[in-house]
């Protein structure tokens, strides 16, 4: 089965009653955990982005908490898990600012964190390729706003 063109389903979404797109929407996140996520996120958290932030950040907190640090393979490994979780809400949130935050305040724990990045060229990379990253999504925003995010990268680097 060929899925359909976002252009097709828009039009076909538009010939349906409330009610019908209710149920659409109820079999949809029946099935996939992130379509359900994401649909919270819309619902719930979308009209307040700073107290989305907050959320996530406190989950990056826990997770380098949790951190197993008896040998560098655990590290990478929790870190990749990390970046995992911000990047999907990254996605979900869609806004710069938002991702552009939340890279930022992960390459600081990262740093601050006291995993030696410098001597494992895995852990090094990692990090290398947030601050690329942020410095691409930084160009993306208003000018105040790279002036702004753009000091807080210069304590990163």
């Amino acid at each position: 089965m060929k899925a359909a063109s976002q252009k097709e389903i828009k039009e076909e979404l538009i010939t349906k009653s409330p009610s019908q797109l209710l149920q659409l929407c109820l079999r949809l996140i029946k099935y996939k955990k992130e379509n359900k996520e994401l649909l919270t996120y819309l619902l719930f958290e979308a009209h307040d982005e700073q107290t989305y932030i907050k959320g996530i950040q406190r989950e990056v907190d826990s997770q380098f908490e949790e951190m197993n640090r008896s040998n560098i393979y655990f590290e990478k490994k929790t870190l990749r898990k990390t970046l995992r979780l911000i990047n999907k809400h990254i996605k979900y949130s869609g806004k710069k600012e938002t991702e552009v935050e939340l890279l930022i305040y992960f390459c600081q724990k990262f740093k601050n964190s006291g995993i030696p990045i410098h001597k494992s060229p895995v852990l090094n990379n990692i990090y290398q390729r947030q601050i690329i990253k942020i410095n691409k999504a930084i160009q993306m925003l208003h000018e105040d706003l790279q002036h702004d995010y753009s000091l807080e990268m210069e304590l990163l680097v």
